[in-house]
């Protein structure tokens, strides 16, 4: 990551609080956090209470959001709690606190890598490719998000409020000012994106996610991360929506988000072109 990238972030440390930066709004209110900023923070916290346990052997295989209240731009802690811990496994529990209020939570599965057996298993085989290495800056430079959808791969948002099949490529902006990004934060901050590429059409972001839930089978081979939507239901204002994780290396994982219909606060993004920090997030 370059030095530039490190001098902005979702959050500045300062003591055991966070302090969220400008970056970190959300789309629908200038006073609430947006889920990437809640998430990144959420997986660092996770992350950093493996590494302190000696369990850096321990790949991220699953995690879960649940943002059941909107985090506000105000002083945030955040604390993980070893939940089980065994040869072969680890779950860790995480919170993020406001104001002494619990407002997001998160769990986190570590598992060890082996070998894998011999059988045969379907799996899909239409899978999602990046944009084209000379379309966008190099891996690990900060840049706008790029989407597709009915329209090619650009960073003009009022290109792709669509009725197509969204996906978005984008760089991971660092989770606290001045440190490096790992890929597992990367990843963990950037499936709030799903919402995002399942939920937005041609109206443009009628529901807003209420959890995050991403599984891995190997971390990705850097910060920059792709999601496609893989499906879109709706039933009376409730909508799922799942989509693929993958990098320059192939698809790693899925993620999904359960939503709740928000279109009285819709984000319109139909007259956006190429804001200087477009959202990755909602």
């Amino acid at each position: 990551m370059d030095e530039n990238t490190l001098q902005f972030g979702w959050f500045v440390a300062e003591g055991d609080s966070f302090l969220p930066q400008k970056l970190a709004q959300s789309l629908w209110s200038a006073e609430q956090m947006h889920g990437v900023a809640v998430s990144g923070l959420l997986a660092r916290t996770l992350e950093h209470a493996v590494v302190d346990a000696g369990r850096g052997d321990l790949i991220p295989a699953r995690y879960q959001v649940d943002l059941f209240r909107p985090a506000k731009m105000v002083p945030t802690t955040a604390s993980a709690t070893v939940v089980r811990e065994g040869p072969r496994l680890m779950l860790v529990d995480a919170v993020v606190q406001q104001d002494g209020t619990v407002v997001a939570r998160a769990s986190g599965t570590f598992l060890r890598s082996s070998d894998t057996p011999g059988g045969t298993v379907w799996g899909a085989t239409d899978r999602a490719t990046p944009p084209a290495a000379t379309a966008v800056p190099p891996v690990g430079e900060h840049h706008v998000p790029y989407f597709s959808s009915d329209r090619a791969w650009s960073q003009k948002f009022g290109e792709h409020q669509n009725a197509g099949r969204h996906a978005t490529w984008q760089t991971a902006v660092p989770i606290v000012i001045g440190e490096e990004m790992t890929p597992f934060q990367s990843v963990a901050s950037a499936a709030d994106a799903t919402s995002m590429v399942t939920n937005w059409g041609s109206a443009g972001i009628e529901y807003i996610n209420t959890d995050i839930n991403l599984t891995l089978v190997r971390r990705p081979d850097g910060t920059t991360i792709g999601i496609r939507a893989n499906d879109h239901v709706a039933v009376d204002g409730i909508a799922v929506g799942t989509a693929e994780v993958f990098d320059r290396s192939g698809t790693l994982g899925t993620a999904t988000v359960t939503s709740m219909a928000n279109a009285r606060r819709t984000v319109d993004l139909g007259g956006e072109e190429n804001p200087v920090q477009a959202p990755p997030g909602v």
